[in-house]
């Protein structure tokens, strides 16, 4: 793969962005094209429509990032740094890939890695593609937005002679060749346009900018960083920012805070916050320029801030040192803007990029900073479109031509209580699928992927946002027999590959739409049962089978046999059915009615049902004529702690107490629960709830990093008031203390949690009462019966025990699990049993017809509006995907539609592509889009210089194309070529229709 970007021309630039936009309705993939019709606001002699756009970075460096900012509604353009070093001398510096965006964002680039004069093209060629648009399409007024130049890193740089040419080419392009050539395109093709004629082609002033924000690297002197500014004002007459780096808020200050935030891993040092420009200087520094800038006539700000530099430590990059960007940078730039503006009394211009977006940018621009520039947020899924959105958000709010220093103190203060600006308790769980990312057809449904029961969850939210619940449950429950329960008490595994988590943390309401569906549909699903006799599965005739345990597991099981036609009776030894969910589970968790509409459905093909009957004996049930058992008695056996001395209460002994209203009294003030899973967690907050009790604590050996608990679980415990006391192990409990060992975080295990080590320290925590929540044991008796083998922990080898007839589902088959694994034991019970097939709605997911609504969501961030509430939130990415498309700063990955194939396909564009890696951080699959994409290549010696999969036009019209067995000559219009259909199809789909994308 070659990482060089080959500039476009301008006449093949314009005929995609016109080609596009007539037959698309898009420009470089943006749909969301933003018309503004508000008037325009004044920044230096020139104005601006809106107060944002890219910051200088990978969406500022080539001509179609800068349109896609413009046509998506940004009208600030913070154009990326040029230095005099540059091409192939500068991208030998840069480590690929060079982006990394997934939460906070780091990148080890810094500057353009064109020559100087190519990124002088690119971006005259973009202030006359954006001229022409904006009258055109009537986008808003062709003046009312700016190009901002940032160069950097020393003065001696900055007046080298190719950097010199650059601002003066910038400041008047009328005499560069490739303003000639822009100009002279747009009167050969007047033809093209209905709102362009040669007097507005003529009228385009050519002085491209006017502004700069110095950039300068970390350890520049201040004394050369004034002498830049002072070059910049003075000799080249340039309305100046000063770029300045959050170190100025020193070590200690940085240090705490991010800690306080949760971003404690983010490795530094002390090295910058030393070398870097210091406060004592900074002040002074900014008040003489702001004087010598007065006296030209000329504008003076600030632009907060740069990216940090931190170190590598987790294989982010494949660098020592990287720049942090993105929400963790937030808390340090808008405390820097609140000093500075406290400094200088809100008089001093701050230019703002520190983690803006669509949730803040109205906060800020309503506190008098701007502009604001943005990389991290259009570096995730949505992309350019996030822009739209914000242009939205920011209309009608007013301008303050002085910056408020209340109001930007309160947002800093606000940093701390605000979920956004907190790292969750644990590490998110990669969203990627374990499976190589399709050369075609890709288009996929992360969420089923992550689900254990591959639940068809963007068919059954589709119907729940269009309002047809019993729908939407009957999708569920093909695959779901406890829709209740798990709408209240599932961990939603789902959620962790959800695309819709790169818009909010939270993902899309999946639970919630689902006990939703379960809530308001299961009465016409129950009557639908009832009515209509279900369809007998072959494999199902003459089976007799007993459920041993009347559980989640059991209930799940007896569903989807009875379903199939089976004849199926449940012996369970308590007097309700439920298991843990019923009986141990707290109430403030889920109520017992919705309990008894999952044993409701169930029970609805007729299982039926023996309470308070244990079953000792497998073969007893057999002699009873029972073709198959299926053991769903759970995990009851107690864990133990293993204390020394003292005593200790088996969690679930507690929880089943507590739930059946026991006195509980016998306790004391003082509570410690040992364990860190869910269980732990209810354990806490049950305990927090009883009379007499003053204080919970859970006592974990490792830190909150690495506990199994779930995030959610966790933070509900900690925030009812529950106390975490880490890095302990309990000796042993007398006269109202716990003695525990204090341990200390070693290597990571085989689990990759770092072991805990002891000390030889003590530790002593007030304890009249231990509960013990570390794991329950499967009771093996039925199976040590049965002639079940077993593992050392007591489970047998699947859902087929390896015993004739005899099946396992649950927890009694992998251990204490989740509710979800439960129903997928059920599942393989009853395909490997009777041969049930789930998939009856599986095609429901991708719905055909409906991408446009799919586009709708895209970019869109959820507001708290009312109509965000009123939806799931679902991107519908099995219809519409291309993230790696949304992504790309520079507009590599290519949407395309294909005749003849169902799904629209991703085409690499290898010219556009720098290796920058953003691509394949957001690719739902193990795949790298930029290398494992069919591939359009400009010219042979790109085609050479790679190793994809991909296609280059040839001079006769056939393709040369490359694929894992080799590369050769084809005609795709020949359908007998040799070539795969859905790659041949796709290559005949480019030629025929987008042809724009060829080399011309």
């Amino acid at each position: 793969m070659s990482d060089i970007m080959r500039p476009i021309p301008f006449a093949q630039l314009m005929d995609w962005i016109l080609t596009e936009n007539t037959e698309k309705g898009s420009i470089f993939g943006v749909r969301k094209i933003v018309r503004h019709e508000g008037g325009a606001d004044p920044i230096f002699a020139e104005k601006i429509e809106t107060p944002f756009g890219p910051a200088a970075g990978p969406n500022s460096q080539l001509t179609q990032n800068i349109v896609a900012s413009y046509v998506a509604g940004a009208r600030f353009f913070e154009l990326k740094t040029v230095q005099v070093m540059d091409g192939a001398e500068l991208s030998k510096c840069v480590a690929k890939p060079c982006i990394v965006a997934e939460d906070e964002c780091y990148n080890c680039e810094w500057s353009t890695e064109l020559e100087v004069p190519q990124a002088m093209s690119e971006y005259i060629k973009a202030w006359w593609a954006c001229k022409l648009l904006a009258r055109e399409l009537g986008l808003g007024d062709p003046n009312g937005f700016v190009f901002n130049m940032s160069v950097g890193y020393d003065l001696e740089g900055i007046k080298s002679a190719k950097v010199d040419a650059y601002i003066e080419g910038m400041k008047d392009a009328s005499n560069t060749a490739v303003w000639a050539e822009c100009r002279d395109w747009a009167l050969a093709n007047l033809d093209r346009f209905e709102h362009v004629d040669a007097d507005f082609v003529n009228s385009v002033s050519p002085h491209v900018s006017s502004s700069v924000t110095e950039s300068t690297l970390h350890g520049c002197p201040p004394d050369e960083i004034e002498r830049i500014a002072t070059y910049l004002i003075t000799e080249k007459g340039l309305n100046t920012y000063i770029k300045c780096n959050p170190t100025l808020l020193g070590y200690e200050y940085a240090r705490e805070r991010l800690n306080s935030l949760g971003f404690d891993y983010i490795a530094f040092d002390d090295k910058h916050f030393v070398e870097d420009l210091q406060w004592a200087d900074a002040v002074p520094m900014f008040k003489r320029l702001i004087a010598l800038t007065q006296e030209r006539g000329l504008a003076f700000g600030v632009k907060l801030t740069n990216t940090f530099p931190v170190d590598v430590t987790r294989k982010e990059l494949p660098s020592e040192e990287m720049y942090m960007s993105g929400r963790s940078l937030y808390p340090l730039t808008i405390h820097l803007a609140q000093k500075i503006s406290s400094e200088f009394d809100g008089k001093l211009r701050i230019s703002y990029s520190g983690g803006a977006d669509a949730q803040n940018i109205k906060s800020l621009y309503g506190a008098g900073i701007w502009p604001i520039t943005m990389a991290t947020t259009v570096l995730k899924p949505g992309g350019y479109e996030r822009f739209s959105q914000i242009s939205h958000v920011l209309e009608g709010v007013e301008r303050k031509d002085e910056v408020d220093v209340a109001a930007v103190t309160a947002l800093d203060e606000a940093v701390a209580a605000d979920p956004k600006y907190n790292k969750p308790i644990k590490p998110v769980p990669s969203h990627k699928l374990d499976w190589p990312l399709p050369l075609t057809n890709c288009f996929t449904s992360p969420c089923r992927n992550g689900c254990p029961i591959e639940q068809d969850i963007p068919a059954y939210l589709a119907a729940v946002d269009e309002g047809r619940l019993a729908d939407a449950l009957a999708i569920i429950a093909e695959r779901n027999a406890l829709p209740f329960i798990t709408g209240n008490l599932c961990p939603h595994p789902c959620g962790t590959k959800c695309m819709r988590a790169f818009y909010e943390p939270e993902g899309a309401a999946i639970r919630a739409s689902k006990l939703k569906a379960a809530r308001g549909g299961i009465d016409e699903l129950l009557a639908s049962i009832k009515a209509n006799k279900p369809e007998v599965v072959e494999g199902a005739q003459g089976k007799n089978v007993a459920v041993i345990g009347g559980g989640p597991a059991g209930m799940a099981t007896a569903f989807f046999l009875t379903r199939a036609g089976a004849k199926v009776t449940i012996f369970e030894r308590k007097d309700t059915l439920g298991g843990v969910a019923r009986h141990i589970i707290p109430a403030f968790r889920i109520a017992d009615e919705d309990i008894d509409r999952d044993v409701e459905l169930c029970c609805a093909f007729g299982a039926e049902v023996k309470l308070g009957v244990e079953v000792k004996s497998v073969d007893e049930l057999k002699a009873a004529g029972y073709t198959d058992v299926v053991v769903c008695c759970g995990a009851w056996a107690p864990g133990h702690v293993g204390l020394e001395y003292g005593e200790e209460i088996d969690v679930l002994d507690f929880l089943g107490a507590a739930k059946r209203g026991e006195d509980l009294s016998g306790l004391g003030s003082d509570v410690v629960i040992v364990g860190a899973g869910n269980t732990a967690m209810d354990a806490a907050r049950v305990a927090k709830r009883l009379p007499g009790v003053e204080n919970v604590r859970i006592c974990y050996r490792r830190t909150k990093r690495y506990m199994p608990a779930d995030e959610e679980e966790l933070a509900e415990a900690l925030s009812e008031g529950v106390e975490l006391v880490e890095l302990v192990a309990p000796k042993g409990v007398r006269d109202g203390v716990l003695t525990c060992d204090k341990m200390v975080l070693g290597e990571p295990d085989e689990s990759g949690r770092r072991s805990p080590v002891a000390t030889g320290e003590t530790i002593e925590v007030p304890a009249t009462a231990v509960i013990c929540a570390v794991g329950e044991h499967i009771e093996g008796d039925l199976y040590e019966a049965a002639g079940v083998e077993t593992d050392r922990r007591g489970r047998p080898a699947g859902c087929a025990t390896g015993a004739e007839g005899v099946w396992a589902a649950g927890d009694c088959r992998r251990g204490p699990a989740r509710f979800v694994d439960a129903i997928a034991d059920a599942q393989q019970v009853a395909k490997q049993m009777c041969g049930v097939d789930f998939s009856k709605y599986s095609e429901a997911n991708v719905r055909a017809g409906h991408e446009a609504s799919c586009y709708e969501r895209k970019g869109d961030l959820r507001l708290g509006c009312a109509g965000c509430q009123n939806n799931s939130g679902c991107l519908g990415c099995a219809t519409v995907c291309e993230a790696c498309c949304d992504v790309c700063p520079n507009r590599a990955n290519v949407s395309i539609t294909v005749p003849g194939l169902a799904q629209h396909q991703v085409v690499h564009v290898d010219g556009m592509c720098n290796e920058c890696g953003n691509c394949a951080v957001f690719c739902p699959w193990s795949g790298r889009p930029f290398k494992d994409k069919l591939t359009l290549f400009w010219s042979a010696e790109d085609m050479g210089n790679s190793e994809n999969r991909g296609f280059l036009l040839q001079a006769d019209g056939t393709f040369l194309v490359r694929l894992e067995d080799g590369i050769g000559s084809y005609d795709v219009d020949d359908a007998n070529c040799g070539l795969p259909e859905e790659v041949r199809l796709t290559i005949a789909a480019v030629r025929d229709n987008y042809a724009y994308l060829l080399a011309k």
